[in-house]
């Protein structure tokens, strides 16, 4: 019996799937990249129904792709999806640039290919006799089934029949769509739930997790990635045989698809996969993929404004690509998974951030890596707090969890004589959230490790390190005993890297507080209705997209200080802050020019604005929604909507409501059930109070500038 792909069989055929076409197929060129991401209505957005010659010509493949493709944060994968690996690789391979036009709706895919607007279909199309009339496809990528998909108490869905009186819940344009007409055919009883085109499939299993739905479709691939990071769901039974998922060109060009079968066709074949491995660094090197168990967190891996970031995240990375593998994030459920899956063969090495303790070589049964990263415990105070001498300590209360290392720190501290008062935290309270109740002056005084002080230092000046306490720990990753070729690579690329350029870049980025590495520009004097340098630029942009300049200005202050030269930890640029690739969406490049990062800023902002048009929001939470999109990315924005409404909150509220809910992203018990994981929520918090707060002063310096905007509700305004 053939056996059902699983979802690392079909993220494994993304690595194995990348060969080398040659120079008959594309002829000798360069590496190809990824040039732009696209808007379909985008001025560049150009015409051309040429076949391969026209694509060699122009030296660019374009990839159209749904919006409502698989996106979230990979909790058991390659750090980029399916398809977008693929693209990559064929890319690289042929030498051609790629742009990736994303459209708005599944169904407008078919057109813009036959219009000329794109090359190629890449969104995890479905072969189907009603596509198949009006475009060609390639060889099979993969094949899934189709699964009838309930909650997850439900038994009483077992056959197609069961579902007689239900309400199945589909988009029209889906290939799910046309399966389902066809039951119905059969089972007339069977109700369909049309779902607005621009619901993603896994929002719909949400849906269905939550109640919002009764039943639906989904391929199978599309439901395991869902379940690696919610419950709520099962598939009922395979409703359809295996079918296949490919790319799609015009009929008119034979020589593109053929071009594209060639470059599937020679790679290796494909081998089963299974979950578990305990194989050593010549096993890893033939399934060409190196599983990588973490957490999401601040300090591991997690996603921001749509890119994954992390300090392990990028070691784990940067070892893979210098031994030719292609690197999948396996995050577990626990922290105290992470050793037990690494024992089983879930995952090849472990890197979380783990205190090398010879201790539990034994105990564990792993072997530690050489220490790549020292940390020291901090004692955490307000900035204006004085101390700064142990002996400060003696009447002085220090929050932390009785179960952490600081505990016994803190009991060391008090028999060598120091008279402070351990308290004890909430044993499911964060540090994270322990320094932000510091901050606000709920506790006096805390411990944290140096990294994830540094890691809040990067966004907020109301606390400092008072005092190191007790000596350096190091944190080293972990392998199985029997993989010492592992090791030793692991070993070789530490000592190679460790305090190289490649090391203190990425270690800065994430630990060090940039606050202290840019200066902060003072705020300008504001006369005659000045807000900043660049106020005429800001009203320009704001008039064109219909903002408020004052709250652009606002946010710019926000954002950069008024500093056009400002980088943020993740390469943010510019006025705005936007991230390059995102410039690079918009049409835009030199970000540290003022008008381009102006322009981009606000081109950006009403794109989000449009994720919010069709809700029922007032005008003010609106732009909270998109204020909060632009700083955390509309994913946790999402997610922290999703979460209040569970909570029994107001989704369509942000003070009060949603802020709440979002704050609460940053806990793993509701970061690991969420679709796009950890988020640094408190600071998301922060900066639209932030921002609320200088409009309202800004109004206030500028009352007779008055304008009409989408933020003119003034009482509104925290």
């Amino acid at each position: 019996m053939k056996k059902k792909p699983t979802i690392v069989s079909v993220l494994m055929a993304a690595s194995l799937l990348a060969v080398l076409i040659g120079w008959a197929v594309f002829g000798p060129g360069r590496s190809g990249r990824i040039r732009a991401v696209i808007e379909p209505e985008s001025a560049a957005v150009y015409l051309e129904q040429g076949d391969l010659d026209a694509v060699r010509s122009r030296g660019t493949a374009r990839f159209l792709q749904s919006r409502l493709a698989i996106n979230f944060l990979p909790r058991c994968g390659f750090a980029d999806d399916f398809e977008r690996c693929l693209i990559d690789d064929f890319g690289e391979t042929t030498g051609l640039d790629i742009v990736r036009i994303y459209v708005h709706q599944h169904e407008d895919l078919i057109p813009y290919l036959l219009s000329g607007k794109g090359d190629i279909i890449a969104a995890n199309f479905a072969v189907t006799d009603h596509r198949s009339d009006k475009v060609d496809f390639s060889v099979p990528l993969l094949t899934v089934h189709e699964q009838v998909v309930v909650r997850e108490e439900e038994k009483n869905i077992r056959t197609p029949a069961d579902l007689e009186g239900r309400r199945v819940a589909v988009r029209r344009s889906s290939a799910y769509w046309q399966t389902l007409q066809r039951l119905q055919e059969e089972y007339p009883g069977i109700r369909i739930d049309v779902v607005d085109e621009r619901t993603d499939t896994m929002a719909i299993l949400s849906g269905v997790a939550d109640g919002t739905y009764d039943v639906t479709i989904a391929d199978e691939n599309i439901v395991q990635a869902f379940r690696a990071y919610q419950r709520g769901i099962r598939p009922a039974f395979n409703l359809t045989g295996e079918r296949q998922i490919a790319w799609a060109v015009r009929p008119d060009n034979p020589q593109l698809l053929e071009a594209i079968n060639r470059f599937f066709e020679r790679s290796p074949l494909v081998r089963g996969h299974e979950m578990i491995y305990r194989d050593d660094l010549p096993g890893i090197r033939r399934r060409g993929v190196l599983r990588v168990l973490t957490r999401n967190s601040a300090a591991t891996y997690f996603i921001w404004r749509g890119q994954l970031m992390g300090f392990e995240y990028e070691l784990a990375r940067e070892f893979a690509r210098q031994n030719d593998l292609r690197l999948e994030m396996v995050v577990v459920p626990r922290r105290e998974d992470l050793l037990p899956w690494l024992r089983q063969g879930r995952g090849d090495l472990v890197a979380a951030s783990l205190t090398a303790n010879p201790e539990r070589v034994e105990t564990e049964q792993v072997l530690f890596s050489r220490p790549y990263h020292h940390v020291s415990e901090m004692l955490v105070v307000r900035t204006d707090d004085a101390i700064d001498d142990a002996s400060n300590l003696a009447g002085r209360q220090v929050v932390v969890r009785k179960s952490s290392s600081y505990w016994f720190t803190l009991e060391k501290l008090r028999q060598q004589g120091i008279d402070l008062e351990p308290v004890p935290a909430p044993e499911d309270m964060e540090t994270e959230e322990i320094i932000a109740r510091v901050a606000a002056g709920e506790f006096d005084t805390t411990v944290a490790d140096s990294h994830i002080l540094g890691i809040e230092l990067t966004w907020r000046d109301d606390i400092r390190g008072a005092l190191t306490l007790g000596k350096p720990v190091s944190h080293a990753w972990a392998v199985r005993p029997g993989d010492r070729k592992l090791l030793t690579a692991v070993n070789a690329f530490f000592e190679e890297e460790y305090r190289g350029l490649f090391y203190n870049m990425t270690r800065n980025k994430y630990f060090r507080n940039e606050k202290d590495m840019q200066s902060h520009i003072e705020d300008r004097a504001r006369h005659q209705g000045a807000l900043s340098p660049y106020d005429p630029l800001i009203k320009k942009f704001a008039e064109e997209y219909n903002f408020d300049w004052r709250l652009i200005a606002a946010q710019m202050y926000e954002e950069s200080r008024f500093d056009p030269e400002a980088r943020s930890f993740a390469g943010a640029t510019g006025l705005m802050q936007l991230l390059p690739r995102t410039a690079r969406s918009l049409g835009l490049e030199d970000l540290t020019d003022p008008a381009a990062s102006i322009e981009a800023g606000l081109k950006y902002m009403a794109r989000l604005r449009r994720r919010f048009e069709a809700e029922n929001l007032t005008v003010s939470d609106r732009m909270n929604f998109v204020l909060a999109a632009y700083n955390a990315g509309p994913g946790h924005v999402a997610d922290a909507r999703k979460l209040a409404e569970e909570l029994g909150l107001d989704p369509n509220q942000w003070f009060d409501n949603v802020e709440k809910a979002m704050v609460l992203l940053s806990k793993p018990e509701y970061a690991q059930k969420a679709r796009y994981g950890y988020a640094r929520g408190r600071e998301t918090v922060r900066y639209i109070r932030q921002i609320r707060h200088r409009y309202r002063g800004y109004l206030a310096a500028v009352a007779d500038a008055a304008i009409s905007s989408p933020l003119s509700d003034v009482a509104e305004v925290r």
